[in-house]
């Protein structure tokens, strides 16, 4: 399988950049989507209706930290005829496999998990903790304001991100570079591709000037007051989380191992189907997934114009297709 990825690199959408059908025409899903109750730019029916246009039979709205969205999503999708899968993407330590850090010492790997048919009571163990990581969010969003003033973004408040975001408890880092550029444009630049990706990369990214940590909550903590439910989880972009510099050698020898793992500790899913990656590189993951033994899931990570190149169901390269009997699978899965 050594070259596997490059022997099918003729797969990629590139020869039709730019050329997105207007409608599918198979039967295919869209399970990675965000809306303005996190980091999206769409509300939650113009996503549905977005979808129905587009063909997608099914769709899951994966807010970060919440499913407060889940009920406008749902009556939304209803209308339009387009299934809803409950779900939610969260942040979590991964402490088995340590990351190199800035400093040259090791420390927990920052990854994102996806989780679907989740428990919606409030009072459910898994709900309690996703208000627990809404909590540390908005005491590190707190944080970001304050030492950014310090780095001399000192028009940028708490305020101005709230009215960006619709509410304070939306709050993401997409709405902090918006805020940089609309109100420090000085310090940033203009706005354009170039300039945006800089933003994450010098100030706020994982290795920023004015990064702050995440939650200390562990895989294992979170998976497990979801015990006795029906949630299904599934890692969201593996590579992101666990491949330094992806490649065909690196992913092979690389996520066999922590698939293993993470099956191991109640996942059932892998986000083979991501919607940045090149169709080889998604044709390796659903391989390497299925010899794992777990479902290979897919999603766009959709967030309207916060991420201009990555199109809902389309994904980044405009030719993702995550077939509908992947739900199918979650399903029987539960």
């Amino acid at each position: 399988m050594g070259h596997f990825l490059e022997r099918h690199c003729d797969i990629l959408a590139h020869t039709n950049e730019g050329a997105v059908p207007p409608r599918y025409a198979g039967s295919v899903i869209d399970l990675h989507t965000h809306s303005k109750f996190s980091d999206g730019s769409d509300t939650p029916s113009q996503l549905a209706q977005k979808a129905h246009e587009l063909g997608i039979l099914a769709l899951s709205l994966t807010d970060h930290d919440t499913t407060a969205s889940h009920e406008e999503m749902a009556e939304a999708c209803a209308r339009v005829g387009v299934e809803l899968v409950s779900g939610v993407e969260v942040s979590l330590r991964d402490n088995e496999f340590p990351k190199l850090q800035p400093d040259g010492s090791l420390g927990p790997r920052n990854i994102h998990v996806l989780a679907y048919f989740l428990p919606l009571d409030p009072a459910s163990g898994l709900q309690q903790k996703l208000a627990s990581l809404r909590h540390d969010r908005d005491t590190r969003n707190t944080a970001l304001v304050a030492l950014l003033q310090e780095h001399g973004f000192e028009k940028l408040t708490l305020e101005y991100l709230s009215d960006l975001a619709g509410n304070v408890h939306s709050i993401g880092r997409p709405h902090f570079a918006r805020a940089m550029f609309e109100l420090h444009p000085e310090i940033v630049g203009e706005r354009n591709d170039q300039t945006w990706n800089r933003v994450f990369t010098d100030w706020i990214g994982n290795e920023g000037k004015a990064y702050i940590h995440k939650t200390s909550m562990s895989v294992e903590e979170f998976v497990d007051s979801a015990r006795g439910t029906h949630t299904v989880f599934s890692i969201a972009h593996p590579l992101v989380n666990y491949v330094e510099a992806p490649n065909s050698s690196s992913i092979e020898t690389t996520m066999p191992r922590v698939l293993g793992s993470l099956r191991e500790r109640g996942f059932k899913g892998v986000e083979a189907y991501y919607g940045s990656n090149t169709a080889a590189t998604r044709s390796l993951m659903v391989k390497i997934t299925r010899d794992a033994g777990m479902i290979p899931t897919g999603g766009s990570d959709y967030h309207g114009t916060y991420k201009n190149d990555v199109a809902l169901g389309y994904g980044k390269s405009g030719d993702l297709h995550v077939p509908n009997e992947i739900l199918h699978e979650l399903k029987a899965a539960r």
